[in-house]
């Protein structure tokens, strides 16, 4: 089982600010209701965290490159309350009516499965990082989302800053928000075996509204960059493909394994010590397939750059012909796409958006668009249209906008 595939559905989320906020606030009920039922007492707090869109810079994060990903209005919630002992108890909407429980100082990741490998892997984390687990009081989790499923927004993410969040504020504990992400890569790579980089627990612990994160995965220096869609009277859409996905199978890993023995061969300790200025001796060096997975890093680091910098210079309209070039590396190098993201991609650029990109993971998930908001429901009809005809299951199409980090609710 996935992070992704423990969420709830898309069709379920909301649209519009207003109904963001009406329905966070019902997520935040349902949970603490839940967590009620559950344990038969009140929690004594609330926390959640983002999931996240990629904007660009795909598969770069693990090869200590460049990433700029933005937190996005979908969370996950965490109902929390301490116990009088070292047992941790965690219960989730994504599957009721079972409690997983497990001791502070028994923790291992190799006895860590399923869905609660993400919360308890957490835990184990912290200790990783100095938590004092073995002098710790225990807790009771509850877990709610409405992170949409498969649609590589990160779900996993989610889930593990919002636990980080948590256990960090009721454990008095003295880590920031950068540590945190790193809790969160550690108990994914770890508990859960899927050798993903910090991107994503960087987007969902430091995410401001109208903002995207900006981040160099080597140092993990992380800035914050005005996207200014709203003043462009723009929006970026979200266009699931329902093809699901798991980062922890062989293509995510095959990739990784791909860029390390591209390094190798180079002579460096990571793709990052490269620049595009070295391709033409990559492609002496290096076999065909190899040589294209690492064109990918190395053109994908320079338009990270180059997005955000036309960002800064010219604003949001400037950047689609690089989310466009993006997909078709990840398409033709990266060989990353499936035949519904580059169907959601091609109708939509034909439909009126400004650029478009498969973002994630890859091999399923999902696409985005950036949209005039004048043409928002003429590009959801293309796309809908051309997977009907093409007999693909229907899509869901939403919009998404930046959002906070991982924060107590109440």
């Amino acid at each position: 089982m996935t992070a992704d595939s423990a969420a709830t559905p898309a069709s379920n989320s909301p649209s519009g600010s207003a109904g963001e906020g009406a329905h966070r606030s019902d997520l935040q009920h349902a949970a603490l209701s839940r967590f009620a039922e559950v344990y038969a007492h009140d929690p004594q707090g609330l926390w959640s965290a983002p999931g996240r869109v990629n904007l660009i810079g795909e598969h770069t994060d693990y090869n200590d490159g460049f990433v700029f990903p933005f937190a996005i209005n979908y969370r996950t919630v965490v109902a929390l309350r301490s116990r009088d002992d070292q047992l941790v108890r965690v219960a989730s909407a994504f599957a009721p009516g079972e409690v997983v429980e497990a001791s502070l100082t028994d923790l291992e990741p190799t006895n860590l499965h399923g869905w609660s490998a993400y919360p308890l892997g957490v835990v184990w984390a912290l200790g990783q990082f100095g938590a004092p687990l073995g002098e710790l009081r225990g807790v009771d989790l509850f877990i709610d989302s409405d992170v949409p499923v498969g649609a590589g927004l990160s779900s996993s993410a989610a889930i593990e800053c919002a636990v980080a969040a948590a256990l960090t504020d009721v454990w008095h504990l003295d880590f920031d928000r950068q540590t945190l992400a790193k809790v969160g890569q550690l108990a994914e790579n770890k508990a859960v075996g899927a050798p993903t980089g910090i991107m994503d627990q960087s987007a969902s612990m430091l995410g401001r509204p109208d903002h995207g994160v900006f981040l160099d995965c080597r140092s993990l220096d992380a800035e914050v960059i005005e996207l200014g869609f709203d003043a462009a009277d723009l929006e970026l859409l979200v266009m699931d493909t329902r093809v699901s996905h798991s980062h922890a199978t062989g293509g995510y890993a095959a990739r990784r394994a791909s860029c390390e023995a591209g390094a190798k061969a180079m002579d460096v300790s990571s793709l990052r010590d490269l620049s595009v200025h070295d391709l033409p001796r990559a492609e002496e060096v290096l076999d065909d397939e190899t040589f294209r997975r690492v064109r990918h890093i190395l053109t994908e680091n320079q338009r990270v750059l180059d997005t955000v910098r036309t960002l800064r210079e010219h604003g949001p309209t400037a950047i689609g012909e690089l989310l466009d070039a993006s997909h078709v590396s990840m398409r033709d190098d990266f060989e990353i796409s499936v035949p519904e993201l580059d169907l959601a991609v091609e109708v939509s650029r034909r439909a009126g958006a400004i650029g478009s990109r498969m973002t994630g993971g890859g091999f399923g998930g999902a696409a985005i668009a950036l949209v005039p908001r004048a043409r928002l429901a003429e590009v959801a009809s293309a796309v809908t249209a051309a997977f009907a005809e093409a007999s693909f299951t229907a899509p869901v199409i939403f919009p998404v906008t930046a959002a906070g980090g991982a924060t107590r609710e109440r």
